[in-house]
């Protein structure tokens, strides 16, 4: 009999030394206005990308992936949630002067929450947008140990910004005075707090969440090796919008060269990624580390941006706010080393709204109590027990309301809905039509039929975020 508790001491002392019984670090780059066509893995030509490229060969991309919403604030509530915006709490950009957006109400569970539930350090830095702080959905209550960046999204229309928040102190940057000034450029400060986050929680489980601002309008980038790069490579279209100094508002800057610009922040977002990487490399992380980047939604068009002529929405319709694919269907890469097979493509249709089971289940956390997603971690381990999807769904409260589904190989839109339930709805068939040009709703009414059902079962009211008319 003495033989069993030594043979237990082996097994014990073998899981901690390979670190099978240890939680996994997981890391979330949560892109801003990134099309799916603006990285080399997708099949951007004219802006380099080798960090994220490596990533995707170390990894698995997925070509079927999608946002929460076409725009910042419900994507991400879709995705911190796990619900779509049929069920999600913020289901459109609402603006809170002086500052802020419409806050998580109280009573709101995020992943992030359930996390530190399971004893993981919790860290975001980059853009909030889901709560002011002190408010409901301040991100300090929302799971989150540490936070650093942009609270207010409108706020993060400027690189060079009059403050940033920590924690729940207003950071004043002296070098940008009322915009008068371009001296601290803001994604490199978040930068080095996050990666200060991985230096001090190498002992812990981390949750790292890096809501970048880049490369979202407006359009501005230093002066340095990555511009300089550009600068000169494309002819250019010149923007005329709000300049840094005494008449400047917190809309976009002007830019003479906004395409070298965008590429260049492509790139410094690359950069970015490296260092991230970098650091999970050198405190011995990285092996035992869920690595995912993705964007809110898809290419954006403000500040002088020119997805056409960076092909940013790849072979798709649309851009930002449409619920076409080229607004809603995003880059996702994942590397996970010894668990993801390398160079690994999925066609998996998956949502923001799965991020939250699929985290929570690798994490060995509790899952969410209301959720609309299905864990795609069975995919990402290359089992075939994969649940799917019956369909994907999304609303939109701009532009006279938009719904939006994928089901199958269909996807059906409706345009000018908000009240009103009777609008036509579109129907393409997404293998033969990947760009939406071709609505065969005529030909197919059982589809409408079907779509109708769905957009209505799919969706409760919201007093905070009234569609109506369902």
């Amino acid at each position: 009999m003495r033989k069993y508790p030594l043979l237990f001491g082996l097994v014990l002392l073998s899981v901690c030394l390979f670190g099978q019984s240890k939680k996994p670090n997981i890391v979330l780059i949560l892109v801003d206005d990134l099309g799916y066509g603006d990285l080399g893995p997708y099949g951007q030509k004219k802006i380099e990308t080798p960090t994220i490229d490596s990533l995707a060969k170390k990894g698995m991309l997925f070509t079927d992936f999608y946002a929460g919403a076409p725009v910042c604030a419900p994507s991400r509530s879709a995705l911190m949630t796990g619900q779509h915006t049929g069920h999600t709490y913020i289901r459109g950009n609402k603006e809170i002067q002086p500052e802020g957006q419409e806050p998580l109400a109280q009573n709101i569970e995020t992943f992030a929450m359930a996390l530190k539930d399971a004893g993981y350090k919790t860290g975001a830095f980059g853009k909030w947008g889901l709560g002011m702080v002190g408010t409901s959905g301040d991100p300090l209550k929302k799971g989150f140990d540490e936070f650093y960046g942009y609270n207010c999204q409108r706020q993060s229309h400027r690189y060079y910004p009059t403050h940033l928040w920590d924690n729940d102190q207003k950071v004043e940057l002296k070098g940008n005075e009322n915009l008068m000034k371009t001296e601290v450029y803001a994604p490199e400060l978040i930068q080095q707090k996050a990666l200060t986050f991985i230096h001090n929680y190498r002992d812990a489980p981390i949750f790292l969440f890096v809501p970048t601002v880049l490369p979202h309008a407006e359009l501005i980038v230093p002066d340095d090796e990555i511009f300089r790069k550009y600068d000169g490579k494309f002819e250019e279209k010149p923007f005329k919008g709000s300049p840094y100094g005494p008449n400047a508002s917190s809309g976009y800057t002007s830019q003479e060269k906004p395409r070298a610009t965008f590429a260049a922040m492509v790139e410094r977002l690359d950069q970015q990624v490296l260092q991230i990487l970098g650091a999970l490399e050198e405190e011995g992380m990285l092996e035992n580390t869920i690595f995912i980047l993705t964007s809110d939604n898809g290419s954006h068009r403000e500040g002088g941006a020119d997805p056409d002529f960076f092909n940013s929405s790849g072979p798709f319709r649309g851009n930002k706010r449409d619920l076409y694919e080229g607004g809603v269907r995003v880059p996702f890469i994942v590397q996970w080393p010894g668990k993801i097979k390398e160079n690994s493509v999925s066609e998996h249709v998956a949502a923001f709204w799965d991020i939250a089971p699929t985290l929570l289940e690798a994490a060995g956390a509790k899952q969410l109590k209301n959720t609309d997603g299905i864990s795609f971690l069975p995919t990402l381990l290359g089992k075939k027990n994969q649940k799917q999807h019956e369909y994907l769904y999304w609303e939109f409260h701009e532009q006279g309301g938009k719904q939006g589904i994928r089901m199958g190989d269909y996807k059906a839109i409706r345009l000018n809905a908000k009240g009103n339930p009777n609008a036509e709805i579109a129907i393409y068939h997404l293998p033969t039509d990947i760009a939406e040009k071709n609505n065969i709703a005529e030909k197919h009414p059982e589809l409408v039929e079907k779509a109708k059902k769905i957009m209505k079962k799919a969706r409760t009211e919201s007093e905070v975020f009234p569609f109506s008319g369902q």
